[in-house]
């Protein structure tokens, strides 16, 4: 019987433990021109400031929407985490320049407002899946989006998962696919558009740490491009990671984090320590 008993407690208690309470600041508008908004999920009653990761949804600049990765921005909360979910225009509505500049201004909204979602506004990190990856690495690796706003670019670390368009140049340039026609609207035609947006090429010194996953059964494209994007890094930062999830294919590289006991996450919250 006491065997049981104790069993019975901490069940109890580990679910207690994995089931903290989230604060939730939804729908929050970062730029009213164009009615942009985001989803932060904070550990409740945190007693001091806490790092933050800002998420970009995937949906190949096309598709996606924020809402959908509300379990994310839950289990970050409950790893002590501010999660922040945003959502930024899609294509055709603007090109890829358009959408780094709304997770730049999301991101200089979250500067602003960090006392309200509880957060750490010197421990910003980006994340994304897929074409989300693309967009946390463009804004990560080059300055631009942050100087037109007038501000320090404030990234401290960069999570990619399952990224897509990290060398947008080189996939398109030897592409004989007429399907890949469906990115000029994005990228444009021009071959030197493509590498201006092609985060590979804005690697250096300064780039912050950056973590990469990738599903082990993925689409080859992908695991190529983030091998090679690994190795640009690794240029630079000895302590890259390049972490392969086994058996995952690329939706499941994101829907993973469901639950709440993955690996990946406690990946990320080292990644994320000081």
């Amino acid at each position: 019987m006491k065997s049981i008993f104790f069993s019975l407690i901490s069940v109890i208690i580990f679910s207690a433990c994995s089931l903290k309470r989230v604060s939730k600041f939804k729908d929050q508008v970062y730029d009213p021109e164009n009615n942009l908004k985001l989803d932060v999920f904070a550990p409740r009653k945190a007693p001091s400031p806490k790092k933050i990761l800002v998420f970009m949804h995937g949906g190949n600049w096309v598709n996606g929407k924020k809402s959908l990765y509300a379990f994310f921005g839950k289990g970050l909360a409950r790893k002590d985490i501010v999660g922040v979910m945003i959502s930024y225009r899609l294509s055709p509505r603007t090109d890829i320049a358009g959408m780094a500049e709304d997770v730049a201004k999301s991101i200089k909204w979250i500067k602003e407002n960090a006392s309200m979602i509880h957060g750490d506004t010197s421990q910003i990190f980006v994340s994304g899946h897929s074409a989300g990856g693309h967009l946390a690495a463009m804004v990560a690796t080059d300055d631009t989006y942050f100087k037109k706003l007038k501000m320090a670019n404030p990234i401290k670390g960069v999570v990619l998962i399952d990224a897509y368009g990290l060398d947008v140049y080189s996939y398109l340039k030897a592409s004989t696919s007429e399907r890949d026609s469906r990115y000029f609207p994005i990228f444009s035609t021009e071959p030197a558009n493509w590498k201006k947006y092609s985060p590979v090429y804005y690697l250096d010194k300064q780039t912050p740490p950056i973590i990469q996953f990738v599903g082990g059964r993925t689409n080859r494209i992908i695991k190529d491009m983030n091998a090679e994007f690994y190795e640009e890094v690794k240029k630079y930062q000895l302590e890259a990671k390049l972490i392969v999830v086994k058996r995952k294919r690329h939706v499941p590289m994101i829907f993973q984090f469901y639950n709440s006991k993955v690996k990946s996450y406690r990946d990320i919250v080292d990644f994320m320590k000081p």
